[in-house]
């Protein structure tokens, strides 16, 4: 069924992935753009998944220790109850998020919302995330943002895991990961199974 925009001659929304590893400023980035919007008056509300309570159990923070209010949902269909009357919704920690995320996000845009979406884009095994593949087909606007590997100087697109956990979920900070470039993600890991 198509669905047209709350109002007649009204420009649709759209939606904007900002992904990468870990300590690429995914989360900065996100924070900066919403800061913007509501700096231009336009309502913004932002979610975050429930189990992600990291630095925060409400916040949305950043490694910098940057924050921003935020929503805590357990599912994204919680999002779109939420964010019925909102111009802007920021969305962190995405690949957290259910597989119904990008129809979320989807017809957020359609009723003319401005949808921001921040997430990890690969696993510690160098694995698409969540639904991070399905959103970066449906956005308008992509942007990936690198960290710097501690071990080479260049620019990091992987999150190595520095413990033995297996579950693809471990939520944790740079006691559990560091960012690393391809060729430094790679050594680690073959170095991991030599180990082994």
């Amino acid at each position: 069924m198509f669905l047209e925009p709350s109002f007649k001659g009204q420009r649709s929304g759209w939606i904007e992935v900002i992904c990468g590893s870990m300590f690429s400023g995914k989360t900065e980035e996100l924070i900066r753009r919403l800061r913007r919007a509501k700096f231009a008056n336009q309502s913004v509300e932002i979610f975050k998944p429930k189990k992600d309570v990291r630095y925060d159990e409400k916040n949305v923070v950043s490694h910098d220790e940057n924050f921003i209010k935020s929503i805590p949902v357990a599912t994204s269909v919680e999002i779109l109850e939420l964010a019925k009357d909102v111009s802007v919704v920021g969305i962190d920690e995405a690949q957290f998020f259910d597989d119904n995320l990008p129809q979320v996000c989807e017809k957020l845009a359609i009723k003319g919302t401005r949808v921001i979406v921040a997430g990890l884009d690969m696993d510690f095994k160098g694995q698409p995330f969540g639904s991070i593949p399905q959103l970066l087909a449906i956005a308008e606007y992509l942007t990936k943002v690198h960290a710097i590997c501690p071990h080479c100087g260049s620019l990091a697109t992987h999150s190595y895991r520095l413990t033995q956990e297996t579950d693809q979920v471990v939520l944790g900070e740079n006691d559990k990961y560091e960012p690393r470039c391809r060729i430094c993600y790679t050594m680690g890991n073959i170095l991991d199974l030599k180990l082994n």
